[in-house]
């Protein structure tokens, strides 16, 4: 007698469905991904990159600005120290923009310039008085923020976190650089004279340290 062993029947309706079910699937998910992703074009207005902080192009923006703004405000050297000379506070308030650490002032003076220390050139001044020393930060570093808080419109909360508004200051202060100090040779200042605009934090009325806007060198 043969003995046939029998095999259960292969069900290709069967598998055939599977697969298309698997491949609809899949064709679903594909669609869900590719609906929820946006293209962005490189350099338009949705590229990510744009809408980054970036320290050298607002530099190159805001300096113009606070140039401009301190020329046009600043006090002659010699009404600023008897107006601070009378009361220190009052003339903050009158002619300077406020800080945590005191009053940031724009002033303007003419006279000449002595020794060179670090990053600052020492400058007698014409009609000021013997006892305050006023000195010019010349580079190459240029210390500080009082251009950044000079106009009192850039503000902490335009920006994303503290290292973005210390950067911001140092993106100005590097404008200044290229700017204005790039026209002279710093290490050549000692006995020239020169009519100066700047700002410089009134903390001790009788040390003045400027940061220039502008320097005219006779």
């Amino acid at each position: 007698m043969n003995t046939q062993t029998e095999y259960p029947a292969f069900k290709s309706g069967g598998t055939r469905l599977t697969i298309l079910a698997s491949v609809a699937a899949a064709v679903i998910v594909i669609g869900a991904i590719a609906a929820d992703t946006k293209v962005v074009k490189i350099g338009s207005a949705h590229d990510v990159r744009e809408q980054a902080f970036l320290p050298e192009t607002f530099g190159a923006q805001e300096f113009p600005k606070v140039q401009a703004d301190v020329e046009k405000r600043a006090v002659d050297a010699a009404t600023l120290s008897s107006a601070v000379a009378a009361d220190k506070k009052a003339a903050g308030e009158k002619y300077g923009v406020a800080t945590s650490t005191g009053a940031v002032v724009p002033v303007s003076l003419s006279g000449t310039f002595g020794a060179r220390k670090a990053n600052y050139n020492e400058i007698k001044v014409d009609g000021l008085p013997a006892d305050i020393t006023v000195r010019v930060q010349t580079g190459p570093a240029i210390n500080g923020t009082d251009l950044r808080d000079a106009t009192g419109t850039i503000q902490f909360g335009q920006f994303t976190n503290q290292i973005e508004y210390q950067d911001a200051g140092s993106a100005i202060n590097n404008e200044m650089k290229k700017a204005v100090l790039s026209g002279f040779d710093a290490e050549t200042l000692t006995g020239k004279t020169a009519t100066v605009v700047g700002v410089f934090k009134l903390i001790n009325p009788k040390n003045w340290l400027i940061t220039p806007v502008k320097v005219d060198v006779k």
